[in-house]
């Protein structure tokens, strides 16, 4: 909370920050408020008031925000030129879940006036049965920005690692003499190095083992199956899953299927070149049997020594616990890669079924929660088959 006054003496400063802290007239702290300040206190009362039924933040607030759209609007105006994007978020967020913001994000001129982030959007995916006609393309169109922020973010990353170890995984080690891969056939014999001067003056080095590049028609395709848990608490997931379906759709050398899920389950493989339809055609909300979406993708998989499927779930399973266990132990027996996901997000440890999590490492399936900037070095180790790097709280 920065103001653009001249700079405080540092106890003047603290009893300004309680102030704004704290709300109200009578907070004990004799600190009064002007200019730029007073009106970062009238945006933090308005949406603060009585949210813990004893007069809001530190029970002091006794503004309101009010219920109509110019009021709002007008609110969200304000805390757009007093706080920072991040904390603008927050704070429309709050106001979301706090006062039924949600409500008034059926109007159009309210969508234009938010500032767009990855919770806004689950709240519109949410509510997209509700919104009327006028809205839905300006719901679109937030919608759109924020997914085309986080391509902006992920993609050239992900196409560059999935990239390499897709070229580290097509390497052969009988190669043709014009597919060796000198530089690398160097460093790995580099043991059998020779000191002794050759006709030149150089040492030399024996290629015992030559490696080298397959050539193109002898390239492996991989499947990857991403099977999304759409219930309410995976929104950021879902947003993040249809960014990376896309992305990992236009790769010619992967064949990308995108699977959600609640108690149904829905193919959306078809709509990947569109991340935002893909956002649209789910259903947040609602149950969970994932034994059921895993029946389905296990359906589609003809190659599994070269198909990963990532589930991404908290693992709150409303099917038959025994048999989603079978068949994750069948793909893996099968040669299918197999990569459990509690959560897709930068939000942190979610909650997720202990148990199940539990019951899938055992099967050699660790569930652990991955922000998008790993997910690109997760996908790169199972299509090089090595251990996946799993974070340290998983």
């Amino acid at each position: 909370m920065t103001a653009t006054h001249a700079p405080l003496d540092p106890a003047a400063e603290r009893l300004r920050r309680w102030r704004l802290v704290l709300g109200g007239e009578s907070d004990g702290t004799g600190c009064r408020l002007a200019g730029r300040d007073a009106a970062m206190d009238g945006a933090l009362g308005a949406l603060y008031r009585g949210a813990d039924g004893e007069g809001g933040r530190a029970g002091a607030r006794s503004a309101g925000l009010g219920g109509s759209a110019p009021q709002v609007a007008r609110w969200l105006g304000d805390i757009r030129t007093y706080f920072p994007t991040t904390v603008v978020q927050l704070m429309q967020q709050d106001a979301i879940t706090r006062l039924g913001l949600d409500r008034l994000l059926l109007e159009p001129e309210m969508l234009e006036a938010v500032e767009p982030d990855i919770h806004l959007v689950g709240t519109l995916l949410s509510l997209k049965h509700a919104l009327p006609e006028t809205t839905r393309e300006t719901a679109r169109a937030v919608v759109g920005r924020v997914v085309a922020d986080l391509e902006r973010r992920l993609a050239d990353r992900t196409r560059a690692t999935l990239g390499g170890a897709l070229d580290r995984s097509a390497r052969v080690e009988r190669p043709r003499h014009r597919d060796i891969d000198w530089g690398r056939t160097i460093r790995a014999n580099l043991k059998n190095h020779l000191p002794e001067a050759g006709p030149e003056g150089r040492g030399t080095i024996v290629p015992e083992r030559l490696i080298g590049y397959a050539r193109a028609q002898r390239a492996v395709k991989k499947d990857v199956i991403l099977c999304i848990d759409q219930s309410g608490s995976m929104a950021p997931s879902v947003v993040h899953s249809a960014v990376f379906g896309a992305v990992l759709a236009s790769m010619r050398s992967l064949d990308t299927r995108l699977v959600v899920f609640d108690t149904s389950v829905v193919d959306l493989t078809e709509q990947l070149t569109d991340p935002v339809d893909v956002l649209f055609a789910t259903q947040l909300g609602g149950g969970t049997d994932i034994n059921r979406a895993l029946a389905y993708c296990q359906s589609r998989i003809t190659r599994p020594a070269e198909t990963i499927v990532v589930l991404i779930s908290d693992l709150y399973e409303g099917g038959i616990r025994n048999e989603m266990l079978k068949r994750v132990a069948a793909m893996k027996a099968a040669g299918v890669q197999f990569i459990a996901l509690l959560a897709l997000s930068d939000e942190g440890a979610p909650a997720y079924d202990h148990a199940h999590a539990a019951a899938l490492a055992a099967l050699g399936a660790p569930a652990f929660a991955c922000t998008p900037d790993a997910f690109p070095e997760i996908m790169a180790a199972a299509i090089e088959k090595r251990p996946l790097p799993v974070p340290a709280t998983g």
